[in-house]
């Protein structure tokens, strides 16, 4: 089923701007956090009476975990219970919600990449308000799509940042300046494009529920940007591997939070790119915008 009209929410940032693009062809509205604050219920159940659209998917969150520590109330009125009143909007009114998580819904002590069906046990203020933000969207019944995701990439850079750390890094190899990248830290890093079509797919399959939603393969952030600068030709450039705890951050953070796919294969959707080839889509983009 082909999902013709299309909200989003946080539609400005990186995730909401390669969502517009994969949705291209269809109906979008995507007002952006100043047009549209997703944490003021009224206005967004305005915009789903007044837009009447399929599906309303949810890129808005208060997500710099540090910041989360010492605002904790901010991301649950965000993270959490701004999720809740736009799954019961949504629910009342037969549109499909689709919100955005989290890897750090897990503690990164399980020694292998976490599947949909592995229990959340979060360490930080960031990642529990992510996780109850999945708990309360899904006591609104199955008309859902959780997409967990992370350390998503592209080449527009986020709403609260302006800048991909990516883009920050390359940059600073360019000006040769040095490096420092965490090297104990594993993720799935993925690129914005492929998480965003790999949402559309789900939406159009309907395939409601939880679903992991990044590129293949796992890595350290430190091998993450050592591999993007050689793929760069940038690969003299100083980069320094250090442990996160020689950053001295009081932040808890999961250690090793890859996330693997169990679901695509039964929805029959395609998987996403290896991490690697996502790097490779990254940089062929960023080099055509440079030209």
């Amino acid at each position: 089923m082909t999902t013709r009209r299309v909200a989003i929410a946080g539609g400005s940032g990186q995730l909401g701007t390669a969502l517009r693009e994969a949705f291209a062809g269809r109906e979008v509205i995507a007002p952006s956090h100043a047009e549209l604050p997703f944490e003021d219920g009224e206005a967004l159940a305005e915009l789903l009476d007044r837009a009447r659209p399929d599906v309303l998917v949810n890129c808005a969150a208060f997500h710099h975990v540090d910041r989360c520590e010492a605002e904790p109330e901010r991301a649950f009125r965000l993270n959490a219970l701004a999720v809740d009143v736009a799954a019961q909007a949504c629910a009342a009114r037969g549109v499909t919600f689709v919100t955005v998580s989290t890897d750090y819904v897990f503690d990164g002590t399980l020694g292998r990449a976490y599947r949909e069906s592995d229990a959340v046990n979060p360490l930080t203020a960031y990642g529990a308000s992510k996780a109850a933000g999945e708990s309360l969207t899904r006591r609104h019944g199955e008309r859902h799509v959780i997409v967990r995701t992370s350390g998503v990439f592209g080449t527009t850079g986020t709403s609260s940042k302006g800048y991909t750390l990516l883009e920050k890094v390359l940059q600073q190899a360019e000006r040769g300046e040095p490096t420092r990248m965490v090297a104990d830290m594993v993720f799935s890093p993925s690129y914005a494009p492929h998480v965003a079509r790999a949402i559309r797919d789900l939406v159009d399959a309907q395939a409601w529920g939880t679903h992991h939603v990044t590129a293949a393969g796992a890595c350290s952030w430190y091998e993450f940007v050592r591999t993007a600068f050689a793929k760069a030709g940038l690969a003299n450039a100083a980069l320094e591997p250090v442990r996160y705890a020689e950053l001295h951050n009081p932040t808890r953070r999961p250690m090793y939070s890859s996330l693997e796919n169990t679901t695509f294969a039964r929805a029959g959707i395609a998987p996403l790119p290896s991490w690697e080839s996502a790097l490779d889509a990254f940089l062929a983009v960023r080099s055509a915008c440079s030209n």
